[in-house]
């Protein structure tokens, strides 16, 4: 992913609670700085627990053959086709 600093920047709207934005401004100066790098984390753990996701299944895939090809099916024997 691109690094944030030299990417092209987009403005958006966001509906935010104005409490909530009023008392963020105590902890950070830049709420937009700040929305981004939260952002910035958010998508990176989801990327990385898409690829888990991904790799448990292809895992869970390549174990089910190797059963089916020690085994077999048991609709094997009783198969009218």
């Amino acid at each position: 992913m691109p690094d944030r600093e030299t990417s092209a920047k987009k403005p958006v709207n966001l509906s935010l609670s104005e409490a909530l934005v009023q008392e963020s401004r105590a902890y950070c100066g830049n709420l937009s700085a700040k929305v981004e790098e939260m952002l910035q984390d958010y998508v990176i753990t989801q990327r990385q627990a898409r690829q888990t996701h991904r790799q448990q299944a292809q895992q869970a895939v390549a174990d089910w053959n190797s059963l089916h090809d020690a085994s077999g099916s048991y609709a094997d024997g009783h198969s009218t086709l």
